[in-house]
């Protein structure tokens, strides 16, 4: 069966503008494959999948932590994809800094409120190029991050350290900063989550999300980082939020007012407008995916995260097939997509590069760290080879965006090699009696290794003499005892700690966000 384009410019992939017409079906939906990144499951690319991705034009792919082994892997795997997708590929990733990283032997990079609580400029440039070359060796041409997105909500359970800071311009000259050393690297960011979503409770990985703030909060907060880093921006990625300032009925993924009116018309942004993850619970549990990802482009998105099920990604290239189809999305529209999407790839291919700073990079992670560490209170070192009580969580938590976390054995190990260590856990932290530790002259220190903060009984009970916390700083809030914070858990953050137990360094970060 035929189909007839509503307006005039039949095109394919490659097909420049035309007149009017005929098209099939099966060239419809390789125009949808183009407007869509998938995510694959496995560690290669396996002929059902290379088959998908060809017969639909399939051009985006994100990889996550389940896609990799080690470099060779990853580089045979990155390739694939690129010979598979074509030169226009774009291959992409979630390499923040600190817990939110995929490839895990690649220097590790300070988390953001690391690097904003450093407050160095160059340093900040600095990081962002050696991630990116880090990436760019492995095939990658496009990372999602900077996170713009201020954390000026202490209960946010998915940005906390992962926001560069609360204050708009300080916090935003870093971003910027991270993301021109990665740009000059050959590797595309794309800042997130526009238009903010420092200032939530709910992770719209679980819920939709709500921000209920005027229009000129937003605009002298939420707004301003993002305004500022614009102009360089190649992409940007949206938040699953209701703003009702701006559309009270849709969040920002599938609200025209604020992705085409906002975003386009009155900034003139012109760049890649991306979409978070799609089958995150605040889009997929109230909207159906395909009908979802069609809103998405119909408010301006040019490409949709179908990140699910090989069934919901099918789902999600027949619903938008049929919006073009029947002239909802008209073909200059697509044809303008695409333009966007060829302009990214084309400024940042997806070719894989020689990195020899390995060695180099590794140290400047360390130095990175180190700047970070910051101090709450008045925190005492314990003598060289004192006896320890470590408590810590003994499962390792992962918040869904992280991954993962770090075993209590792994800190342990890292204490051990200043002091005599004996490690205790805990499985719930709001039935652990602290009380029923021995009182044998131990100094006891707590390790908080999860993003989630602490209960009231955790609050009101639990007296560490000195408390690590390891992940979310705001933790270092929840009990009542002196604090180091490294906004992280990567090997180096806990390299730092030690540094600075055997006096080797001074906690000289300040955290980048109010109540500290």
């Amino acid at each position: 069966m035929a189909w007839k384009t509503r307006a005039g410019a039949g095109a394919e992939r490659q097909g420049i503008k035309r007149a009017k017409r005929f098209m099939t079906m099966q060239e419809i939906r390789r125009l949808a494959g183009q407007l869509v990144m998938i995510r694959l499951f496995g560690t290669a690319l396996d002929a059902d999948t290379a088959a998908f991705i060809r017969a639909n034009r399939i051009r985006g792919a994100c990889l996550f932590r389940q896609n990799m082994l080690d470099a060779a892997q990853l580089t045979d795997f990155t390739g694939a994809l690129r010979a598979a997708m074509g030169p226009q590929a774009l291959i992409a990733l979630d390499q923040e800094g600190g817990a939110v990283v995929r490839a895990l032997w690649m220097p590790p990079p300070p988390s953001a409120m690391a690097l904003g609580a450093a407050d160095d400029t160059q340093l900040a440039h600095e990081v962002g190029a050696a991630v990116a070359r880090a990436l760019k060796a492995m095939g990658f041409n496009w990372n999602f991050a900077p996170v713009l997105d201020l954390n000026n909500n202490p209960l946010n359970p998915v940005i906390a350290e992962r926001s560069f800071g609360a204050d708009p311009m300080r916090a935003g000259a870093i971003a910027q900063a991270w993301m021109d050393g990665s740009l000059g690297e050959g590797v595309a960011c794309c800042v997130k989550h526009f238009p903010g979503h420092g200032d939530t409770h709910v992770d719209s990985h679980r819920d939709l999300p709500t921000v209920a703030k005027p229009l000129a909060e937003l605009e002298r907060f939420e707004f301003a980082p993002f305004r500022a880093a614009l102009p360089s921006a190649p992409a940007v990625m949206t938040a699953h939020i209701v703003y009702p300032a701006l559309d009270p009925d849709y969040p920002a993924t599938m609200s025209r007012p604020i992705l085409h009116g906002l975003l386009r018309e009155q900034w003139g942004y012109d760049g890649v407008i991306i979409t978070d993850g799609m089958d995150m619970h605040a889009i997929a549990h109230r909207y159906g995916v395909g009908e979802a990802a069609v809103k998405a482009l119909l408010a301006g998105a040019d490409m949709v995260m179908a990140i699910g099920s090989r069934e919901s990604q099918e789902a999600t290239l027949e619903a938008i097939a049929a919006a073009i189809a029947d002239g909802r999305l008209p073909l200059p529209e697509v044809q303008a997509r695409l333009d966007r999407l060829d302009r990214l790839a084309a400024r940042y291919p997806a070719a894989a590069r020689p990195d020899a700073g390995d060695a180099t990079d590794r140290a400047l992670m360390a130095r990175a760290w180190r700047r970070g560490l910051s101090a709450l209170g008045q925190p005492q070192r314990p003598a060289p080879g004192a006896r320890l009580r470590l408590v810590a969580r003994q499962d390792v938590v992962s918040d869904g965006v992280s991954e993962a976390g770090v075993p209590a054995s792994a800190i342990a190990a890292s204490l051990a090699r200043l002091y005599e260590v004996e490690l205790v856990t805990f499985e719930d932290a709001e039935t652990f009696d602290w009380s029923a530790l021995p009182m044998d002259g131990r100094i006891t220190l707590l390790a908080s290794t999860s993003r989630r903060r602490y209960g009231p009984h955790a609050r009101e009970t639990w007296k560490p003499d000195l408390h690590l916390a390891l992940w979310n700083p705001y933790q270092a809030l929840d009990i009542d005892a002196p604090a180091l914070m490294t906004y992280g858990f990567a090997v180096p953050a806990l390299d730092a700690v030690n540094a600075w137990l055997a006096g080797a360094m001074e906690a000289e970060g300040r955290c980048p966000v109010p109540g500290f």
